[in-house]
């Protein structure tokens, strides 16, 4: 317990020029006194570890002081080739750059650990892209990726329904989401943060000028709640439905996933012939034809009654197929 937390303290210090007390007991969740237990001990075990006095004080590793990766165990050196999303990679531009920093870090594990990029690529693999779906990458991918890794501005031109619109952004992170790569922005200027389909630019030119990052900008928790409010916009309209047992179990396959749980969340008690009665949000009046025919006789639409009578529409028509 007390030597993976001192390799951690080492590999912490080479990462950062100083780090204060508070800091150190933060990442590492133990005390001050423990670091100060902890730095001394590192510091009679030959490592050199320097602690500097007063409010700007704080721990650092002098003389350039770096230790190797020798410490990884088999399950850490598999996850850490994990990490990397091999087809991700390849369409940002990165895949060399990938390929050279697996290789720097094979060379530095142990002989017994080498072989953890083969077991680990054997054991998972990522597919990104939906089902049925034959996946594209945006020609102005790379272009992007690069502003994104280097913090620079980029003059785009985007494409907003039947016109184009020239923006120029800050692109603060990358999100490929069900084989849709989309770049997450803010308006140069202190703008709003706003959420971009990457194949929908067509044209992106990268200027000199760098911009300053928000600390307070979390790609994964801004993505989630954007993504959210994304499916919420969406669901427009609603529909009052009746649905047996199997067709209750089977809506949230045919519609979207979470409106179908909270609309039967909400439900009340089946009635007497055990059809629950659903008042279920939805994208249009068309979708929701689409979809809900996957259902067949496991559902009756009751209203709007627009809605209703094209359910009978093909009721009747399916009658005529197959009345023989």
């Amino acid at each position: 317990m007390r030597a993976a937390r001192l390799i951690k303290m080492v590999l912490l210090l080479q990462s950062r020029p100083t780090m204060t007390a508070a800091e150190l007991a933060r990442e590492l969740e133990v005390s001050e006194r423990t670091v100060t237990r902890d730095a001394q001990a590192l510091s009679e075990a030959g490592v050199p570890v320097y602690a500097e006095r007063g409010r700007a004080g704080g721990y650092r590793l002098v003389g350039g002081y770096r230790t190797r990766l020798t410490g990884l165990a088999r399950g850490e050196a598999e996850a850490l080739f994990l990490s990397g999303v091999p087809g991700a990679l390849r369409e940002m531009g990165l895949e060399d750059a990938a390929s050279a920093a697996r290789l720097k870090v094979s060379a530095a594990l142990l002989p017994s650990l080498r072989d953890a990029s083969r077991t680990a690529a054997q054991r998972f693999h990522l597919d990104a892209p939906n089902w049925f779906r034959e996946p594209e990458t945006p020609e102005l991918l790379p272009a992007v990726a690069d502003a994104v890794w280097d913090d620079r501005r980029v003059a785009a031109r985007y494409r907003r329904g039947t016109e184009e619109v020239v923006r120029d952004l800050e692109p603060y992170g990358l999100v490929l989401k069900a084989g849709v790569w989309y770049v997450c922005a803010r308006v140069a200027g202190d703008g709003p943060f706003r959420v971009y389909r990457i194949d929908r630019f067509t044209a992106v030119e990268a200027g000199e000028e760098r911009f300053t990052r928000d600390d307070g900008f979390d790609l994964p928790a801004f993505w989630a709640e954007r993504a959210e409010q994304f499916a919420r916009s969406i669901l427009r309209a609603e529909v009052v439905v009746r649905l047996t047992e199997r067709g209750v179990r089977a809506l949230p396959y045919a519609v979207d996933a979470l409106a179908a749980r909270e609309a039967l969340a909400a439900a009340g008690a089946p009635d007497k012939d055990g059809w629950l009665t659903v008042t279920l949000p939805v994208e249009s009046e068309d979708v929701a034809h689409t979809q809900l025919r996957a259902l067949g006789p496991e559902v009756e639409v009751l209203t709007p009654a627009a809605l209703r009578m094209r359910f009978a529409r093909d009721a009747g028509r399916l009658a005529g197929l197959y009345g023989d």
